[in-house]
């Protein structure tokens, strides 16, 4: 053999003698959360090979970000079935970025809802239908967004929004929950005042006690805004609660 011959061969021994190292470090990384767990195979079917390699080799954030404008392309030309698609695959090349999230719900649960809700060409029963599905799988894509990051205020906002207002009926038991872990991961207070106007909704006397005990609380810190008192007086009544714990039917400035 000649002299190229043995560089090869040299080559291909030194790479199988480091494969073990390389294995440990990768492992060693990973379970210390510096370093992504390899990108699903089955994403191999809708990405273009350089893509996949390009995820392969540390490149995720960049392959997201094309699939992601991609998806932004799809959402002008009104493919909702595109959109969902790259969506999926830009969520899973980057799990870790709650935007990505928030964006593929809203383009489903809200976008795509709406455009079916309204599209007057389908039968009434069939734009329904689309309108609900879309709805449900905006929700499905932020519970899913959830299980990776479980104090994203953002999401439980976003899920908040979801069961009460696009929701057929409106779930407001869940609306409540997310409301109040938004606000209790970093979210703005309001999300928890937000939370009790949608369990005093709810017939049910430990959800709406839930409700009066949030209010009450913030009445007596001096939040004295009419939609804390109205609702405040409508719970004392279906709570049975005695007179001498009423407050006062005054309002202060307005919301």
């Amino acid at each position: 053999m000649n002299a190229r011959h043995w560089a090869i061969i040299l080559f291909l021994g030194l790479g199988i003698a480091k494969l073990p190292l390389e294995q440990h470090s990768t492992t060693t990384l990973r379970s210390a959360g510096a370093l992504n767990a390899p990108t699903d195979l089955g994403l191999r079917e809708n990405l273009g090979q350089m893509s996949f390699a390009a995820s392969l080799g540390g490149l995720r954030s960049l392959v997201a970000s094309i699939t992601y404008l991609q998806a932004f392309a799809a959402f002008e030309n009104v493919d909702w079935g595109k959109v969902d698609s790259l969506m999926t695959l830009t969520t899973r090349l980057q799990p870790n970025f709650g935007t990505y999230w928030d964006d593929a719900a809203s383009r489903m649960g809200y976008d795509a809802a709406s455009y079916y809700r309204y599209d007057e060409s389908r039968p009434t029963l069939y734009r329904n239908r689309l309108y609900r599905e879309h709805v449900a799988r905006g929700i499905e894509i932020l519970n899913e967004g959830l299980q990776r990051l479980p104090n994203d205020s953002k999401l439980h906002q976003r899920l908040g929004e979801f069961y009460a207002r696009r929701l057929e009926p409106p779930d407001h038991v869940e609306a409540g929950e997310h409301f109040l872990l938004c606000s209790q991961n970093g979210g703005l207070k309001v999300y928890e005042r937000m939370a009790a106007y949608e369990w005093a909704k709810v017939e049910d006397r430990p959800t709406q006690k839930r409700a009066y005990d949030i209010l009450r609380s913030s009445y007596l810190r001096g939040l004295k805004l009419p939609s804390v008192i109205i609702t405040l007086k409508a719970l004392e009544k279906s709570l049975r609660i005695p007179p001498w714990q009423h407050i006062p039917e005054t309002e202060g400035p307005r919301e």
